[in-house]
């Protein structure tokens, strides 16, 4: 289980202030994949960046009782002065996995031939994405994180990719950022949705789906007669 309890977020430039995150309080049950519903510049993956720890929140915490995973196909997770490889046993290391058999993981799965022995600066962005899904695909989280995962490669890599991420579903939870509501009906069965950095927790996921879209058409409907003004972020 993942709790969010009292967190707060703020940006703040050119003394301006933009809430994201105004005492959200959540429980994310286990083995439960969850969408993060919001327009752009809600605070979706800010919020997902707290719950994998790589922002701190301004107050307030995220707990959990499992292991939870960077974002999966997010290119910059790996360091880009090291190798594949040297970034993989890092990753082994810290995640107290077997070095070797992580190796041989993510080099199969990722094809990247004899790139995987070069430094990560090197690669297109195609070959990040591909890397980074390798590692996290490599390690069995307790929850997944996914902001808005872009498929790389060819058909058949593409096939391969989601057959590894569905068959890791089976047995762990799933929080993901996406603009796609078919993707997120397809993988989501729960669902929570920001608005004016207040979030509202749905147990079905075509209700988070039904406010979301709601909330889009009226921001639409606003613009339209002029009543909003530029955004913060």
């Amino acid at each position: 289980m993942i709790r969010i309890e009292n967190l707060c977020k703020a940006y703040h430039m050119n003394g301006r202030s933009k809430v994201v995150a105004d005492n959200l309080n959540a429980d994310i049950p286990s083995r439960t994949a969850v969408a993060i519903l919001g327009r752009n510049g809600a605070g979706k993956s800010s919020l997902l960046r707290m719950i994998a720890g790589t922002m701190s929140p301004d107050s307030g915490r995220v707990i959990s009782d499992g292991s939870i995973s960077w974002q999966v196909g997010f290119g910059g997770s790996a360091h880009p002065q090291l190798t594949g490889l040297q970034n993989t046993r890092f990753v082994a290391r810290v995640y107290g996995v077997d070095s070797d058999e992580l190796v041989e993981s993510v080099r199969e799965f990722a094809e990247l031939g004899e790139h995987f022995f070069l430094p990560v600066r090197s690669y297109s962005s195609g070959m990040k994405a591909r890397l980074s899904f390798g590692l996290s695909m490599g390690i069995q989280f307790d929850t997944y994180l996914v902001d808005e995962i872009t498929a790389v490669g060819d058909a058949s890599f593409k096939q391969k990719s989601e057959d590894v991420f569905m068959e890791r579903l089976e047995k762990s939870g799933l929080v993901m950022v996406s603009h796609s509501m078919q993707a997120v009906r397809r993988l989501c069965t729960e669902g929570a949705v920001i608005e004016d950095g207040k979030m509202t927790y749905y147990t079905d996921i075509q209700a988070a789906v039904d406010h979301h879209l709601e909330n889009v058409a009226k921001r639409r409907e606003a613009r339209a007669m002029g009543a909003e003004g530029p955004a913060l972020v």
